[in-house]
């Protein structure tokens, strides 16, 4: 009975693979100049099947009986979302939105792509689970696929369940190997919510007042409000201070994103990776790269966000667009670095599962096959020089940063003393998603835009989001 179930959703799969957008203007046409053009959204043809479940309310109501108090919405009035196909997401009405965000930068092939589904399903009804105790194919095929990614000797996977997990081995794996325990990150950086992860992140929103041992924050190399500018080796300096100062001479490593992207997608000063890299090793330490959010081509130029600084990691971390929304994380490092596990038994049960990694496998094959990493770098870039041309029309717009598809779009009520202006950023998230477009925000205060679709994300949809965007602070 399970295998019908599936062959039918095989064949349910097959028979509606979406097709990308249509060619649509982003808004229509007024007679009058000075009227304000009202968007419109670009035509899509899948429409969901109608939702016949419980109601919004009492989604809700459940959540706040017996899910985890600290989880936050995104706005005043939830949304509930019951179906989604590549860039679009459905509520239970069956409205249609552009998601803009991605939900949080995991969704790397878009909403239920067939071939992803396709390979989940098929995985599933040979082999749900079985421990890394076992040899399975599964594992070791993506391992292989990952290592063909990564440069150097950067061929040995770990296979975690997020990026929090990916980030705790890490960090234990550059302490184990080098024998130091202090580790070097960023301020405004965010590494995962566990305990070393929390310590090496350096944002008061994410962090509790626990013991939080061996972490060392550096001056953040932010070329919009940094006090070096866009100056990377400048920055660099307060790492080497650091380590003179603050650490016996010898530390355990250093790890950053290549763009923040919790902080607000504030992207690292040209020429600080190289500089602070050089530091690092000379003390001993090991670099890791925290490719959580800025891997698997989300940034369009590079295939990874470490890249575009010319260097190569000892370890990066991996997690969300990884799976496309499935639950799985990964570190990669060199063999060398990887024996120092061995004094002792690691083994994660579920890193490794082979659905999380036939799910993987299949990701790096759609964003190869469908040419993603190229539609990042060209909508991306696309997008982004619209933000910018808005960006001269709207004084509230501070900043336009990031690449491909991570972008941020900083709201300020004064551009000179880059006031941030938080208020206004939920007033026109909230009015974005009256409008049908999904974006996040971040930030130490709230008030960036972020900006990280699908990779499938087209000019079409970029030219309604810009369009709304545009006709929400008109009327501010």
């Amino acid at each position: 009975m399970f295998e019908s179930r599936g062959s039918s959703l095989l064949r349910f799969i097959r028979l509606n693979q979406s097709r990308r957008c249509l060619t649509k203007p982003a808004y229509e046409t007024a007679e009058n100049k000075h009227q304000h053009f009202v968007p419109k959204m670009p035509a899509f043809d899948y429409t969901p099947p109608p939702y016949d479940g419980p109601s919004a309310a009492e989604i809700l109501a459940k959540r706040q009986r017996h899910l985890n108090p600290c989880m936050s919405y995104l706005y005043k009035n939830p949304l509930y979302l019951v179906d989604g196909k590549m860039q679009y997401l459905f509520d239970e009405s069956g409205r249609r939105y552009l998601d803009a965000f991605g939900c949080i930068a995991t969704v790397s092939c878009g909403h239920c792509h067939p071939q992803v589904l396709e390979a989940i399903i098929n995985q599933t009804t040979k082999l749900q689970h079985t421990t890394a105790l076992y040899l399975n194919r599964p594992i070791v095929d993506f391992a292989e696929a990952l290592a063909s990614k990564t440069p150097g000797d950067l061929n040995v996977v770990f296979f975690t369940n997020s990026g929090t997990e990916a980030n705790e081995l890490a960090l234990l794996i550059a302490r184990l190997y080098t024998g130091s325990h202090d580790i070097i990150s960023l301020r405004n950086g965010y590494h995962g919510n566990a305990s070393a992860t929390m310590a090496a992140t350096a944002q008061r929103n994410h962090k509790y007042n626990v013991v939080q041992t061996g972490i060392h924050h550096a001056l953040n190399p932010d070329p919009y409000r940094g006090i070096h500018g866009s100056d990377g080796p400048k920055y660099a300096k307060d790492v080497d201070e650091i380590i003179m100062y603050g650490t016996s001479g010898r530390i355990a490593g250093f790890i950053s994103e290549a763009i923040q992207g919790v902080g607000g997608i504030y992207e690292l000063a040209p020429g600080y990776l190289p500089e602070v890299y050089t530091s690092v090793r000379k003390a001993g330490g090991l670099c890791i790269a925290d490719e959580v959010q800025t891997g698997f081509a989300r940034t369009g130029s590079h295939f990874w966000g470490f890249e575009a600084q010319g260097v190569v990691p000892d370890i990066i971390t991996l997690a969300k667009g990884i799976g496309n929304g499935v639950p799985l994380g990964a570190v990669v490092t060199t063999p060398e670095i990887a024996k120092v596990m061995t004094s002792h038994g690691y083994l994660n049960t579920f890193g490794g599962n082979p659905v999380s990694t036939t799910a993987g496998l299949a990701v790096l094959k759609v964003i190869e096959n469908e040419n993603l990493q190229q539609n990042a770098l060209t909508v991306g870039t696309y997008l982004k020089n619209q933000l910018l041309d808005l960006k001269e029309k709207h004084e509230i717009i501070g900043d336009v940063r990031g690449r491909g598809f991570l972008l941020g779009i900083e709201l300020v009520t004064d551009r000179e003393l880059k006031t941030p202006a938080p208020l206004e950023t939920l007033h026109v998230m909230e009015q974005m998603r009256d409008m049908g477009i999904l974006i996040g925000k971040g930030g130490i205060h709230g008030n960036i835009f972020r900006i990280s679709p699908a990779l499938c994300f087209t000019k079409e949809d970029a030219d309604f989001l810009v369009a709304t965007m545009d006709y929400i602070m008109s009327k501010m």
